[in-house]
């Protein structure tokens, strides 16, 4: 298993949008507010991947996108934009669907 630095992905997230991480699980870090979700890129460590949840404001996802981009590149990384997701609850599970 690859390290993954938790803690530049919450630097990243809170400099970009003031958000607090909420929950990370496995590869996936879910900042409050659910507007996206970030991926470990597990081939390159520098990378991430940016999720956005389906019907997120396009306007509010190319600046929210702008700013994470931002802080990633300060500390010599890059995100990629990779889609939506949409969060489902089933029983006392939630099934997230990338789009």
């Amino acid at each position: 298993m690859n390290y993954r630095d938790l803690e530049a992905v919450r630097q990243i997230v809170d400099n970009a949008t003031g958000l607090e991480l909420t929950y990370a699980y496995d590869d996936l870090v879910f900042p409050d507010k659910g507007a996206f979700i970030i991926q470990f890129d597990d081939s390159n460590t520098d990378n991430l991947f940016c999720y956005f949840q389906k019907g997120c404001n396009p306007k509010d996802q190319k600046n929210i996108f702008a700013s994470l981009s931002n802080e990633a590149s300060k500390m010599k990384g890059t995100i990629e934009l990779k889609g939506n997701y949409t969060l489902e609850q089933q029983d006392e599970n939630i099934q997230i669907k990338f789009l």
